[in-house]
């Protein structure tokens, strides 16, 4: 398949342009006429020199895919033939890599694939769960309804994301700015005063001394402090990669105080979303509930949902196990299992998201609250200690000469 730039004019004047992706130029010139365009001309797309290198290329956002989902819905709600929908929304794409795969995704449609398969071969983009709902969609014959269902379910996880994003945002950035200026005053500032205060000969206070010897310190070792720096944060990401290391640190992370019950409330509003959408897309119990244990983003809570899973296949209900892996808050469990009961298990997973949600929004600003007071104690206090002890010499000099006179 090679991708042709083209320009045409339409019966009505106006002129076109776009790219289209064919095995030869025929084929291009052919549909264009079929659309009624003349004065077609046609070349082939120059090549993208860092086209091979992966890391040069614009990363695919979850706000991209979207978008392309509800443009989808609709186009497929209008009675749209799944292939033209493909070729409209690739050439609509402004996303250099998201354009490749939507027309890789039209070519194996048209080479027979469902659109099911087509999106399976391209992980990092849609994942397991996108893939599993369009295919509950196209066997059901209600993909533009399963479309609209992802999306909506996309905006609101990635809304979720955001929140907890912002919560680590502001705490992040005073502890940046606070070592910024810790090692400025450090190997800048102190040393100023470390010359000045030699000069005097006299003894100094026990605050000074160590702010003196820290400054020293890290004006000597500072490329070793950089490295080491560097190599405990490689080997901590190491670390957590393997499965060992990520059920401890997953396990120090909810144990965490506020930290840990915000990601407690995030996981139990992503996993009745998750299910809740699955389940009423016609996607069997045991298979939505293995793709929303890889979703839950921590492993403490995916073995959780896995463990309930298993205790499902022998013919137990939702609830019970749920409850005994003490991740999930009993009125949580409870509600399901009314759900259960009552049959609209789908309608209260689908509420208690909705709960949750608001409940995420009051940890977030109740984690912010939290620590904003804390940061401006802690920034407040490491520089002000370190201005206070450069001081203290002044401040005695400044008594010895007063008591002279």
């Amino acid at each position: 398949m090679t991708e042709y730039v083209w320009k045409a004019r339409t019966t009505a004047g106006n002129i076109l342009s776009g790219e289209m992706e064919e095995v030869n130029e025929a084929v291009v010139m052919t549909k264009l006429r079929r659309m009624n365009y003349a004065d077609i001309k046609i070349k082939k797309k120059p090549k993208d020199l860092f086209e091979n290198i992966q890391w040069l290329q614009p990363r695919v956002k979850t706000k991209d895919v979207v978008i392309f989902t509800r443009q989808f819905a609709t186009m497929i709600d209008a009675g749209l033939p799944l292939v033209q929908c493909l070729e409209i929304l690739a050439s609509q794409q402004e996303n250099k890599t998201f354009k490749k795969v939507l027309l890789s995704i039209k070519g194996q449609v048209e080479g027979g694939s469902t659109f099911a398969e087509a999106l399976k071969q391209h992980p990092k983009v849609f994942d397991e769960l996108f893939v599993n709902l369009v295919h509950a969609g196209e066997t059901g014959g209600i993909l533009d309804t399963i479309l609209r269902r992802l999306a909506a379910f996309m905006e609101k996880a990635e809304q979720l994301k955001r929140k907890v994003k912002g919560a680590m945002v502001y705490p992040a950035v005073v502890l940046a700015i606070a070592v910024g200026v810790v090692a400025l005053l450090l190997v800048f500032v102190i040393p100023v005063f470390g010359s000045m205060f030699e000069g005097q000969g006299a003894s100094l206070p026990g605050p000074t001394v160590f702010v003196m010897n820290m400054s020293d310190f890290m004006r000597s070792y500072i490329i070793h402090i950089i490295v080491v720096i560097g190599l405990l944060v490689f080997a901590f990401r190491k670390f957590y990669q393997t499965p060992r290391g990520r059920l401890i640190v997953d396990r120090i992370f909810l144990k965490l105080p506020a930290f840990g019950l915000l990601l407690k409330k995030v996981a139990v509003s992503r996993f009745c979303a998750t299910l809740g959408t699955m389940i009423s897309s016609g996607v069997p119990i045991l298979d939505a509930l293995e793709i929303t244990a890889k979703t839950a983003g921590n492993v403490i809570i995916e073995n959780a949902i896995m463990a309930t899973r298993t205790a499902i296949a022998e013919g137990r209900t939702i609830a019970e196990p749920l409850m005994e892996t003490g991740i999930f808050p009993g009125m949580v469990v409870r509600m399901i299992a009314v759900g259960e009961a009552t049959g609209a298990l789908d309608a209260m997973l689908a509420k208690i998201a909705e709960f949750y949600d608001e409940e995420v929004d009051a940890a977030v600003e109740a984690l912010t609250q939290l620590m904003e007071p804390i940061m401006i104690v802690f920034l407040g206090g490491t520089c002000g200690g370190m201005v206070i002890a450069m001081y203290l010499p002044v401040f005695s000099m400044a008594g010895v000469m007063a008591g002279g006179q």
